[in-house]
């Protein structure tokens, strides 16, 4: 018989993280597959230039954005079910509803960007993936995602080895890539690549068509804090915020600037993607583009395992606080939140079948991701502005922090209104397109509640939301916005 002492003993202690250790997972959680496309879209947009100061501008508007997240931590500890949580804590049901759905909605088009990256890969070796938008591209990312599909519904949740072996993948090859390329750095193409102003339109339009990769390869920087709770010393969550997020800068940064020390930004720009493979190549020869590849699927397979269970989490969330249907709140008998993951599944394959249909399947999915991904991010700075505006959460707070936070807090958010603009009117019309039917979701969880459906504002809102899904169907039809 088991004694009373041992039947009582307390669960051990959760290890705690060094600064090292968590500066380490906040690199990890970024570093994703995005970077390996950056030469080609920022080659596309601009010059060294223009690149430093798009990766200058990207770096402040971020990091507030990182401190907003922090922050919100610290003030609303009870707001722990996911980002879009402040939404709807500080702007109302609704408005919470579309920050979920719209963060969902981000997660699927970019779960359904990492099989288009993964084939566009091949297809450098097989013609027939091509660019990851050929039948055979979407007919083996519809086997992966089902494959996917199955394993994470049997309960392969735990993903902390993976988790190591990926991070290996991602951080080792793009230190090898930035290294050897600045062994190769050649200070004339640098030179003539500095400027670039020729057709590219003004530096700030150039800088402005950057935006949105920026924002794309730093998706995830809201996970920075949550690792707070298993810091050695709380200031070090805010230190390894900081030296992580500036490391992947700099990471992110580099890779963009040895590029254009080895080639001309035309060629650059005209490299298919993943680009990083082909300006490796170009380097070291045949066997650089085997190494980059084995990188990149190895890498976005860990990834989307990750952002497959997140994108489940961000539907079952809401469906267990009323806000989804119920059904979307349904585990199976391993705890897996079994119809979330499957609409989520079946939403990634409608998007495979859509690259079919556009003209350039990968970077349509990755501003797709982004656009989609800035209304959560949005609504999480405009409500840590509000509270420290009206001082909720900082009651016996020093005057001069809740002051240094809406500096932060408002610069977070005119960042994220830039990234809209940056994003242009054509994404955010299209995310009204996939925004409005998805309220029907929420109407039926009102019903199942008996909940009022919208109170004036949120029906203002809601109308404007289907008016602008109305222009974007009209304008596909047309051909006034092309896919």
């Amino acid at each position: 018989m088991t004694s009373t002492q041992e039947t009582v003993a307390p669960a051990a202690a959760p290890t705690k993280m060094s600064l090292p250790t968590l500066t380490a997972m906040v690199v990890g959680g970024m570093v994703g597959a995005g970077v390996f496309s950056l030469p080609a879209r920022f080659g596309v947009a601009t010059g060294a230039l223009g690149a430093l100061i798009a990766w200058a501008i990207a770096g402040a508007g971020m990091l507030m954005l990182a401190f907003v997240f922090q922050n919100l931590a610290v003030r609303k500890p009870d707001l722990d079910s996911g980002v879009f949580i402040y939404a709807k804590a500080g702007f109302g049901d609704y408005v919470g509803f579309n920050s979920a759905i719209g963060f969902w909605a981000s997660t699927v088009a970019g779960n359904t960007f990492y099989w288009v990256f993964i084939t566009a890969t091949l297809g450098a070796f097989f013609d027939a993936f091509g660019d990851g938008d050929t039948l055979l591209a979407v007919a083996v990312s519809t086997v992966g995602v089902w494959l996917f599909h199955y394993l994470i519904a049997r309960g392969v949740r735990d993903a902390t080895v993976i988790n190591r072996i990926v991070t290996v993948f991602k951080v080792l090859p793009i230190l090898t890539f930035v290294v050897v390329l600045l062994f190769a750095f050649d200070a004339g193409v640098f030179g003539d690549n500095f400027f670039a102003y020729d057709d590219l339109g003004t530096m700030g339009e150039q800088v402005k068509n950057t935006m949105i990769i920026t924002t794309f390869v730093f998706l995830g920087i809201e996970g920075a804090s949550v690792y707070s709770r298993y810091a050695k010393r709380r200031e070090d969550v805010g230190r390894a915020t900081v030296l992580g997020f500036l490391s992947v800068l700099s990471i992110f940064a580099l890779v963009t600037l040895s590029s254009y020390a080895v080639l001309p930004r035309a060629e650059i720009a005209a490299t298919r993607q993943p680009s990083m493979i082909g300006v490796f190549e170009s380097v070291v020869g045949p066997w650089g583009a085997t190494f980059i590849s084995v990188a990149v699927v190895v890498s976005v397979l860990g990834a989307y395992l990750a952002w497959t269970l997140m994108a489940a989490e961000v539907m079952y969330h809401p469906a267990r606080n009323d806000d989804l249907p119920e059904l979307l709140g349904r585990e199976n008998r391993v705890g897996t939140p079994i119809m979330a993951l499957v609409a989520t599944s079946i939403a990634v394959q409608a998007l495979l079948l859509l690259t079919l249909l556009v003209s350039d399947a990968l970077n349509f999915m990755l501003d797709l991701c982004t656009s989609l991904a800035l209304i959560p991010y949005f609504l999480a700075a405009a409500y840590a502005l509000k509270i420290a505006m009206t001082g909720e959460g900082y009651e016996g707070v020093d005057p001069r922090t809740q002051r240094r936070h809406a500096v932060v807090a408002g610069v977070a958010t005119g960042y994220t209104l830039f990234l809209f603009v940056a994003a242009g009117l054509e994404f955010l019309l299209l995310s009204t397109v996939i925004l409005a039917p998805l309220t029907l979701l929420y109407v039926r969880a009102r019903r199942e509640h008996r909940r009022r459906l919208f109170t004036p504002a949120e029906a203002v809102l809601c109308a404007v939301v289907v008016a602008g899904a109305v222009v974007g169907v009209l304008g596909l039809a047309t051909g006034r916005i092309e896919l």
